[in-house]
């Protein structure tokens, strides 16, 4: 296996992204399809043309931070909070809801106790990247629906914390419960620093030396993976941390610029997510995996968007509205990938089971795209009428 410098890698995965990408576009298909079909094509399973893909998907994990930061410039505190009460029993409800049925199918499938537990773990999330790239930044972020996707995303992250404390606490002597109550305290005490900060020192700096066009851009760049990086010190996810980073700036009236001008970066460092996700699978493992797979992830997208329905009726929510952030909802997360990953390095599943979760992942991926482009407004949308960006 021939390793290639970065710049190499680099040249191979965004020279091999546009042409792919022209193709998806002159045959009307999603963007993340051609990224994820490139990795899967010149990663270690495939021609074997980059095979440092934890390098990239290090790298890549840089854009669902910026993701996430952006995410928090357009959400106002007041509305988030009212929002995310709103949501709970939604979030903690389809979450059991999904683990049950993920449980139930793997053991149908054959596979071992444990092994239907870390799979139904991670049938619980929805992606926080498909469902945020899905909508349309000018139309949806300020309006009940965008509202109700981002609470009840966050609300899953909370719930992924916990999940992979335990999956931690699995090879860890530190079981405690102080451990799993940790991120619970962390954080309100992450935001109030957070808050506390902009006001007496970020927007200080940005007042002072608003001119400098090129001093925001890095001090919002500083900012965010500040915050990103002091959430996992106090063990929250580096998404929270971005996120609360976000939030704090979005009642500063420089937030819509400093948004504008980050979103180049964050869909540079998604591309290299996707691209990370089809290279890091192994299709070696296709013919043992397919079945389970396929009628996962059919599962998935077709019995997440239903029970969001009928959980955000119970809250008195429109039935067209409940049906949108159903679908929107409608597939597993990039929180599956890394439960994944740590139950397989930590020995608590084998490589079927682990590969069954990655190609659920990316089979949703892809489905909850179709649906949401050809039925819904986004920024990638196939047909003039739907697209918003």
């Amino acid at each position: 296996m021939t390793e290639h410098s970065v710049v190499f890698s680099f040249f191979l995965i965004f020279t091999g992204a546009a042409i792919l990408a022209s193709a998806a576009l002159y045959t009307r298909q999603p963007l993340l399809v051609a990224y994820i079909v490139l990795g899967a094509i010149l990663g270690p399973y495939g021609y074997q043309m980059i095979s440092d893909t934890a390098l990239l998907s290090d790298i890549s994990h840089i854009g669902i931070i910026f993701l996430l930061f952006l995410l928090g410039l357009d959400m106002q505190p007041a509305h988030l909070i009212q929002m995310l009460r709103k949501a709970t029993w939604v979030a903690i409800g389809s979450s059991l809801i999904f683990m049950a049925v993920g449980y139930t199918a793997s053991i149908t499938f054959g596979f071992t106790q444990t092994e239907g537990l870390i799979i139904g773990a991670a049938m619980m999330f929805s992606s926080t990247i498909i469902g945020i790239k899905l909508l349309p930044t000018t139309v949806l972020h300020h309006r009940h629906t965008g509202e109700l996707v981002v609470g009840l995303l966050l609300l899953q992250d909370v719930i992924a914390i916990i999940v992979l404390l335990f999956l931690y606490s699995g090879h860890n002597a530190d079981t405690s419960i102080m451990r799993l109550v940790k991120p619970l305290i962390a954080l309100p005490l992450l935001t109030a620093g957070g808050f506390l900060l902009v006001k007496y020192v970020i927007l200080k700096l940005i007042q002072r030396f608003d001119r400098f066009h090129e001093y925001i851009f890095l001090l919002a760049i500083g900012w965010c993976l500040g915050m990103a990086e002091g959430a996992q010190f106090i063990g929250l996810s580096a998404e929270m941390g971005a996120f609360v980073a976000g939030v704090s700036l979005a009642s500063s009236p420089i937030s819509q610029y400093i948004a504008t001008n980050l979103k180049p970066l964050r869909d540079f460092f998604l591309i290299l997510f996707f691209f990370s996700v089809g290279a890091s699978f192994n299709l070696e493992l296709i013919g043992e995996i397919i079945i389970p797979s396929v009628l996962l992830a059919i599962l998935v997208v077709t019995f997440k968007p239903i029970v969001f329905r009928y959980l955000l009726k119970t809250m008195k929510e429109s039935d067209s509205l409940s049906w949108e952030v159903g679908f929107r909802l409608g597939q597993t997360s990039e929180f599956s990938l890394l439960i994944a990953y740590i139950a397989t390095s930590t020995a608590l599943i084998g490589q079927a089971a682990s590969h069954v979760i990655q190609a659920t992942a990316i089979l949703t991926f892809l489905l909850s795209t179709y649906v949401v482009i050809f039925n819904y407004p986004s920024p990638i949308a196939v047909s003039d009428k739907l697209r918003r960006d």
